[in-house]
């Protein structure tokens, strides 16, 4: 048994920095993974491999750690101070998603639940073997959004995404693992009601459902986690997304009571609002790490970053960013250089495209490369 009260453990967690805290039983998500197994048999995850690796361990808590007793789930506020979706309106420049224009919050909030395990350990006279705990960001088999909803931070909106009454969709979750028996929350309900603007403003329709996800058309897919050339289809519908996108987290209603974040670590740096995309197209490997050095976007790497701001770039209707696109045309990436290609067929006019193209099909050395002139 614990000592342990829903009040002591909330007060420590808000003296850590985190906005919301909830409790609840590992085995509190059964429905949440029959619904995980229906969107792997769908094939509804794309190309993301580790989704269908040893899916009995994202299944629930227990896959994963079968002594855990108890899950804590909280919750670290990162509400923009401005609309999302904005930016949208400035073709020139790229819109970054909201949680990636500051720091990379995994480091933040692992630090953050590591100072509260120790607080649990210490609780317990410092003994391991009374409270043992595993700590979780987004990088584990936990399946996070139907945990919080279940501990009573939110509910998981018809977008998939974690709403909350009090932080609207601006929510970073973190998880520990206990061994602990601690008091449980009640569960949130679902407060969506008949709303579904967020599956409406989806430019890709990426929403098969309400709660169903295809995340091989959501852009924050494409754009992130895809590593090849962005299929055809979804390029017009992009538009100047270059990482990531908030559209079905800005639009929804709930955002009305949602505050800006005060953790200033993950406030967006001035220079990630709108960055202007013939700059970004100028960025070598170099330069991009430089200017994403703790960013969450320094992962995907410069070329298929490159790439993203190509696509912004040939949906610009901004003539003078054909010069950006023609220089990456010998870029020693192919993904940049079709990326390129298709950017120069929007902007320029036909015959000039199409003389450009007679001579750089000859001179590529990619079959991927060559196909994306030829369909252009």
């Amino acid at each position: 048994m614990t000592l342990l009260s829903k009040e002591s453990l909330t007060r420590e967690a808000l003296a850590l920095g985190f906005d919301c805290t909830g409790v609840t039983d590992p085995d509190s998500i059964a429905q949440a993974a029959r619904h995980f197994r229906d969107f792997l048999d769908a094939g509804l995850h794309g190309d993301m491999d580790w989704l269908a690796d040893r899916p009995e361990r994202r299944a629930g808590p227990r896959g994963l750690w079968p002594d855990v007793r108890s899950v804590i789930m909280l919750g670290v506020n990162y509400g923009p101070d401005r609309n999302p979706l904005e930016i949208l309106a400035q073709r020139t420049r790229g819109a970054i998603s909201v949680y990636a224009q500051g720091d990379d919050y995994h480091d933040l909030i692992k630090k953050r639940l590591k100072a509260l395990a120790r607080w649990l350990v210490a609780a317990h006279g410092g003994e391991v073997q009374a409270c043992e705990v595993k700590v979780f960001v987004d990088t584990a088999a936990v399946m996070e959004k139907p945990l919080a909803q279940a501990a009573g931070l939110g509910w998981q909106g018809k977008h998939t995404n974690l709403v909350s009454r009090e932080f609207g969709s601006w929510l970073f979750l973190g998880a520990i693992f206990t061994t602990l028996e601690l008091p449980r929350n009640t569960a949130d309900a679902d407060h969506c009601g008949s709303c579904q603007a967020c599956l409406d403003i989806c430019p890709t329709a990426a929403f098969p459902a309400p709660y169903k996800l295809d995340a091989r058309r959501c852009i924050s897919y494409l754009t992130i986690e895809n590593k090849g050339p962005i299929p055809r289809e979804f390029r017009k519908a992009i538009g100047n997304r270059i990482y990531g996108c908030d559209d079905c987290l800005a639009v929804c209603p709930w955002n009305k009571f949602a505050q800006a974040g005060h953790e200033t670590r993950l406030t967006a740096r001035d220079e990630l609002r709108a960055p202007a995309l013939a700059d970004l197209a100028r960025l070598d490997d170099a330069a991009f790490r430089a200017r994403f050095t703790k960013s969450p976007v320094k992962r995907i790497g410069r070329d298929r970053f490159v790439r993203n701001v190509l696509i912004a770039i040939g949906n610009s209707d901004d003539a003078d960013l054909a010069a950006e696109a023609e220089r990456l045309l010998d870029d020693a990436s192919p993904l940049v250089r079709g990326a390129a290609a298709w950017a120069l067929s929007q902007l320029m006019g036909r015959e000039a495209f199409e003389r450009l193209a007679a001579r750089a099909i000859d001179a590529e050395p990619d079959e991927t490369v060559r196909v994306e002139w030829r369909r252009a």
